[in-house]
């Protein structure tokens, strides 16, 4: 409302009577909203004021006449009457914004704040002879401004994630700061909706608080019980009287408190998420902006609520992925651990050492063997754990498990039998873990579709390890009194021995199939070689990567008559079945030939014709054949070489020769034209004769071998037998030294079979 200037100036600075001032004073400002007063003299006596002012300042008009020090005590102490006097006593106006006053009587004190325009009025001579009081309330505009104020910091908490208990204590406080009367309280829903859990309530006594924490909803549970059920503001003046709070009123009478106002704090899905409540010392019924003030608050609370949540989701999903993560690459390296291992056994003990102690203390392994069940291995983290295995009654109880569990197929634990898992979240009889408890950590879910870890589910629990619909084996997990298992561990226990029994039965497979073709390979190879008189043999063979196929090089040394001796070495081309068959066919022809004919050449030239007559395509070998006699100086030989690796002969002396007389592969024309070359070994010298798997084997940066390298590595061969006088290598000092020399220059790999025959004159 605006006072004209004019009449106003009128009002301050012409001298009147008191009665006719009082009239212009009650015809400008009776109806105005402003707060007048007419101070006269120096001790401001309340000459004149409007009824906006005795409602803000108390008291009636009769009160008028008597100085306004005494009328309203408390306006000293605030500086008010210093004011004044300074304006009478300057004729200087004073002019305040938001200036706070504390009005009414000790023990019913009202805040509020004013903008004021203290006037100095003046007679007809222009002396100052009163103080006009004019002021405009703007305590509703500064508590906005306050509560504005609050709610931008709170946000601002819920914006940087600050803790939820934090944001609701801040807000609680708040909210008193700027309404002593009001003691604030929040209450946070459990998830299934049924019960309230303590959120804050920092100036409610701790009995109330913990008597309070977890009250169940229900129509006739207090304030917060009865607002949570009906998803509605609930409001009860008198707590004493009002029967939703029977059960509660002596609690309350003991807290102090007459009053309580609660309102629901829904989510945008009508979800809810807790009450806000607003308790009073006195029964007392809320004005509309207690109403609008409460809904407001909730509204900042459910936004506070559900940005807890969705944090405290995220970072479940967060760690729950990082286990899901862990897990899976604890499956991943244990299972690929498990795979490298090429044997059996070797992948059912790698499997109990991996478990150790990831999943569990002490691990078993038991299979099926010869129709026998046998624990072939056991992985402990401590010998405490083994002891635990051996206490009474704990052996027997799981070997009688892994027996049933050889049965059924199924795992089985010490808690739950065959068949029976135990009971997931939500059916009869499970418990319901509670994961939204205000402030509590989040519980680490370290699958995302298993449920919560369980305490001490078992002692032990035993896995069947089954393949192609058997099975064959059991892994059994022992917990300790300090170690306990939960499903957790028992789905990982599972994975890995599914993974572990296809890893298993593969190296079964892998150990038989190389097994056979060792004994296929043994069956075409000499079992021993035989005692020659006047020579010294030894002979290796190496097959190529794990020895599953059956290789082509192969050697014989077999006696003919008139004591004659003859060897061989060769290699035929290709591996497996098809180089089995002729490397038989091969020594079987040279045994067959060679008793029948006298001419070596006539024995190869044998064995080329059954390879040509043979209906295998491509079935080429490489041969060196030889046949030996004594003679006065020590050994006479004879040697054709078909398409082979060059022989070697190493003289006593060290010097190494190679044998040059070289010859067409076996198997390619129908007819072989050789010679035979003769060469005599004295005592101390060698013959070497390899496989081209040595020569030709590769260093890494892919060199060969060679032959040459051969020579040389019999060259600097030490040597230890003492013959004839002088000092010579045996020949299996110079095997070993071929072996060594060929691992040394392209590793323990082997691309390719290797064979080598050695034969020193004594």
């Amino acid at each position: 409302m605006s006072i004209p200037s004019d009449r106003l100036e009128t009002v301050t600075a012409r001298s009147t009577t008191a009665y006719t001032r009082t009239e212009e004073y009650e015809d400008l400002f009776d109806q105005a909203p402003v707060i007048f007063a007419a101070l006269c003299g120096p001790q401001h006596v309340l000459e004149a004021a409007n009824p906006a002012f005795f409602e803000v300042f108390g008291g009636e008009r009769t009160q008028t006449g008597a100085p306004v020090g005494e009328l309203y005590p408390e306006l000293g102490p605030q500086g008010v009457l210093d004011r004044l006097d300074t304006v009478y006593t300057t004729g200087t106006a004073y002019r305040a914004r938001g200036g706070r006053l504390v009005l009414g009587a000790p023990g019913a004190e009202r805040e509020g704040f004013f903008d004021f325009t203290y006037e100095p009025r003046r007679d007809a001579v222009g002396r100052v002879d009163g103080v006009i009081v004019i002021a405009v309330e703007t305590t509703p505009y500064h508590h906005a401004q306050l509560l504005a104020a609050e709610q931008r910091i709170l946000l601002e908490q819920i914006a940087r994630d600050a803790p939820l208990r934090e944001i609701l204590t801040d807000m609680a406080r708040a909210i008193e700061d700027l309404s002593p009367e009001l003691i604030v309280s929040v209450l946070l829903a459990d998830p299934d909706g049924r019960h309230l859990r303590h959120g804050t309530g920092p100036s409610l006594p701790d009995f109330y608080n913990e008597a309070i924490d977890g009250v169940a909803t229900g129509p006739n549970v207090g304030s917060c019980g009865t607002a949570a059920y009906l998803r509605a503001p609930v409001i009860v003046s008198d707590i004493a009287t009002d029967p939703r709070w029977e059960g509660y009123t002596d609690l309350a009478r003991r807290a102090g408190l007459a009053a309580c106002w609660s309102t629901p704090i829904l989510g945008a899905d009508d979800e809810l998420l807790g009450t806000f409540a607003m308790y009073h010392r006195t029964p007392k019924v809320p004005a509309d902006k207690d109403v609008a003030l409460s809904a407001a608050f909730a509204r900042i609370t459910a936004l506070a609520i559900q940005r807890h949540r969705a944090m405290e989701a995220g970072r479940a999903a967060q760690k729950r992925e990082q286990a899901a993560r862990e897990d899976l690459a604890f499956v991943l390296d244990a299972s690929t651990a498990i795979t490298r291992e090429p044997h059996y056994f070797d992948c059912l003990q790698c499997l109990a050492r991996l478990t150790v102690p990831a999943l569990a203390p002490l691990c078993t392994v038991h299979v099926v063997e010869d129709g026998r069940t046998r624990r072939i291995a056991v992985a402990s983290a401590c010998r405490a754990a083994e002891e635990y295995l051996a206490s009474p009654g704990i052996g027997d109880e799981i070997d009688h498990a892994v027996a049933r569990v050889l049965v059924s197929g199924i795992t089985e634990t010490d808690r739950h039998p065959a068949g029976a898992p135990p009971k997931e979240p939500g059916q009869a009889g499970a418990p319901a873990p509670d994961l939204d408890a205000p402030g509590a950590p989040v519980p680490d879910l370290v699958r995302s579709d298993a449920p919560a870890p369980e305490p001490d589910v078992t002692r032990y629990v035993c896995v069947p390890l089954t393949t192609r619909g058997r099975t064959f084996g059991v892994l059994t997990l022992v917990a300790t009194p300090d170690r306990p298992l939960d499903r957790h561990v028992i789905a990982l226990a599972e994975e890995l021995a599914s993974r572990a029994a296809s890893s298993a039965d593969n190296a079964h497979q892998f150990t038989d199939r190389v097994r056979l073709a060792r004994d296929l390979q043994a069956g075409l190879l000499p079992p021993a070689l035989p005692r020659i008189p006047g020579a010294d043999l030894a002979a290796s063979y190496h097959p190529a990567g794990e020895g599953l196929d059956v290789g082509g090089d192969f050697y014989d040394v077999f006696p003919l008559p008139d004591d004659r001796w003859a060897f061989m070495i060769g290699d035929v081309c290709g591996r497996g079945a098809a180089a089995a068959t002729t490397t038989g066919m091969v020594r079987h022809t040279a045994r067959a030939a060679a008793r029948l004919l006298t001419d070596p050449a006539d024995v190869v030239a044998a064995i080329n014709d059954a390879l040509a007559q043979s209906t295998t395509e491509d079935n080429f070998v490489s041969l060196v054949y030889g046949e030996l006699r004594r003679s006065a100086t020590g050994l006479t030989l004879d040697l054709i070489r078909a398409g082979h690796v060059p022989p070697l002969v190493r003289r006593a002396d060290g010097t190494v020769e190679e044998i040059a007389e070289p010859g067409l592969l076996l198997g390619i024309a129908p007819d072989f034209d050789g010679s035979p070359c003769r060469v005599d070994l004295r005592p101390g010298d060698s013959l070497v004769l390899v496989t081209d798997g040595i020569t030709e084997a590769r260093a890494t940066d892919g060199e060969f071998f060679d032959e040459q390298r051969l020579a040389d590595a019999l060259a600097t061969v030490r040597c230890r037998t003492v013959l004839r006088g002088r000092t010579s290598p045996t020949a299996a000092t110079l095997i070993a030294a071929v072996t060594a020399a060929v691992t040394a220059f392209a590793g323990d790999s082997t691309p390719d079979d290797q064979a080598a025959l050695v034969l020193t004159a004594t």
